[in-house]
C-alpha cells in the first residue's frame, strides 16, 4: 500500500486579536493632541479677525484674505523640516520646542499690530504653530500598533479644533478686555504646555532613529509613491477644513451679512463637526479600506460644493452644505493620516507627514486668496466653490484608483 503525499488536515484558528496599546501610550495621545489644540489655537489666531483688522487697517479683500492665510502657508512649508527633525530628534524634544517658539508671534502681534507689514511679519512666524502637526502623527504613531494607528492618529487629529477655541475666543475677549488679551493668554497657555510636555512626553520604547542626513532622507521620502498620493488627498481634504476655518467667517458676513461674531461662532461650529469626524474617519479606516472611505468623502465634498455654489438660503439649505463639507473633510484628514501611518515605512513617517502636512496646510493656503479676489472682482464666490467641487472630483478619481490598487504596493519606492 503506497504512503500519502497529503498533509494531514490541521484545524482552522482565529486570528489573535491585535495588541492592545498600553495605558502609557493612551498618555502620549493625551499630552501630545493637548499639545496640537494649544499651538493649534495659536496659529488661528488672526483668522477671527480679519474685518476687524481689514476695518482698522483700511484694507483690500485680498489683503484681508492674505493677512488669514499667511500664518497658513508658513506653518505648512515649516511642516517638512519639522517631521523631518521628529524623525531625528523625537517629539520629546521637538513638541516643547515648537510651542516655545510659537510664544514670540504671539506676543509680537500683541504689541505691534498697527499695520499691514507688522501684521504679516507677526503672522509669517505665528505659522510655526502649525507646524507641531509634523511632531505629533510620528510620535504618536510610534507608540501604538499598527491596527490602531488610524484611530490613534485620527483622535490626535481632531486637535485642529483648536482653531474652534480661536474662534469662539478671540472676539468676545478684545471686546470685553482689549486687543490684548487673547494673545497675552495664549501665550501663557503655550508657555505652561511647554514646560509639561518637557516633563510628561516620552518617546517610545525602540523608536527607529534615521543615521543618514536629512536631505538624503528628504530626498528618499519624496520618492515614495505614497507620499505624493497621501499629499495629494491631503491637500484638499484639510485643505478644505483649513481654508474654510480661516475664511468662513468672512465667506459669510460677506454672503449672507451675518455679524463677525455670529460668523465666528457658525464656523466654531463647523470646526467641531470636522473634529469630531476626524477620529471616526480614522476608525472607519482601520475596518476598511482608507481609500474606499476617501472616496465616499470626497463625493460628499463634491456635492455639498456645487449645491453651495448658488449661495442657497443659509437656513437650511447652506447649513446643511457646509455641515456636511464639515464631516466628510474631518473624515477624509483622518482617513488620509490612517493611510500614511500604515503604508509608509516606520522610519520615514515623519517625513512623510511633513510633506503631506505641507500639501494639506498649502491646500488652505491657496483658497482664502482665490476667494477674496474672486468675490473683490465680481462680488460672488460662486466660481470658488465650484473649483472645490471640480477639485474634489478629481482627487476622488485618485482615491478610486487607489481602492482598486493593492495596499502593499503603495509604501514602496519606485
Amino acid at each position: 500500500m503506497g504512503t500519502s503525499n497529503e498533509a494531514a488536515p490541521t484545524e482552522l484558528t482565529a486570528a489573535p486579536p491585535p495588541p492592545l496599546p498600553s495605558g502609557r501610550a493612551w498618555l502620549m495621545l493625551a499630552v501630545a493632541t493637548i499639545g496640537f489644540v494649544v499651538n493649534f489655537w495659536a496659529w488661528a489666531l488672526l483668522s477671527p479677525l480679519g474685518a476687524k483688522l481689514k476695518e482698522s487697517l483700511e484694507l483690500s479683500s485680498f489683503n484681508q484674505a492674505l493677512i488669514v492665510a499667511v500664518p497658513v502657508v508658513v506653518g505648512s512649508i515649516g511642516r517638512i523640516p519639522i517631521g523631518a527633525l521628529t524623525d531625528r530628534f523625537g517629539g520629546r524634544i521637538m513638541f516643547p520646542a515648537v510651542s516655545f517658539a510659537t510664544i514670540a508671534p504671539v506676543l509680537f502681534l500683541d504689541y505691534l499690530h498697527s499695520s499691514l507689514a507688522a501684521v504679516l511679519i507677526g503672522g509669517f512666524f505665528l505659522g510655526i504653530g502649525g507646524t507641531a502637526f509634523a511632531v505629533g502623527v510620528p510620535f504618536v504613531n510610534a507608540w501604538f500598533p499598527p491596527e490602531r494607528r488610524g484611530l490613534a492618529v485620527g483622535i490626535f487629529g481632531a486637535g485642529m479644533g483648536g482653531t474652534a477655541i480661536s474662534a469662539l475666543t478671540t472676539v468676545r475677549l478684545i471686546n470685553a478686555h482689549g486687543f490684548a488679551a487673547p494673545f497675552l493668554i495664549t501665550a501663557i497657555v503655550l508657555a505652561a504646555y511647554g514646560v509639561i510636555a518637557a516633563l510628561v512626553l516620552r518617546d517610545a520604547p525602540g523608536r527607529t532613529r534615521p543615521t543618514q542626513p536629512t536631505m538624503k532622507r528628504l530626498a528618499k521620502t519624496v520618492r515614495l509613491p505614497i507620499t505624493w498620493r497621501a499629499a495629494a488627498l491631503y491637500a484638499v481634504g484639510f485643505g478644505g477644513y483649513v481654508a474654510f476655518s480661516v475664511y468662513l467667517p468672512t465667506y459669510l458676513k460677506n454672503a449672507y451679512g451675518l455679524t463677525q461674531s455670529d460668523a465666528s461662532n457658525r464656523m466654531a461650529g463647523f470646526v467641531l463637526v470636522a473634529v469630531v469626524l476626524r477620529p471616526v474617519g480614522g476608525w472607519l479606516s482601520d475596518q476598511l479600506d482608507a481609500a474606499r472611505v476617501l472616496l465616499a468623502s470626497f463625493v460628499v465634498v463634491a456635492a455639498g460644493a456645487f449645491v453651495q455654489a448658488s449661495t442657497p438660503t443659509l437656513r437650511p439649505t447652506g447649513t446643511i452644505a457646509f455641515l456636511a463639507m464639515a464631516a466628510a473633510l474631518g473624515c477624509a484628514s483622518g482617513a488620509v493620516f490612517a493611510l500614511v501611518a500604515q503604508r509608509a515605512p516606520a522610519n520615514q513617517v515623519g517625513g512623510v507627514t511633513g510633506v503631506v502636512g505641507a500639501a494639506g496646510g498649502l491646500g488652505g493656503f491657496i483658497p482664502p486668496l482665490l476667494m477674496g479676489s474672486i468675490y473683490g472682482g465680481n462680488g460672488s464666490y460662486a466660481w470658488g466653490l465650484i473649483a472645490l467641487g471640480v477639485v474634489a472630483l478629481v482627487v476622488l478619481l485618485l482615491a478610486a484608483n487607489m481602492a482598486r490598487g493593492r495596499p502593499q504596493a503603495i509604501a514602496n519606492p519606485s
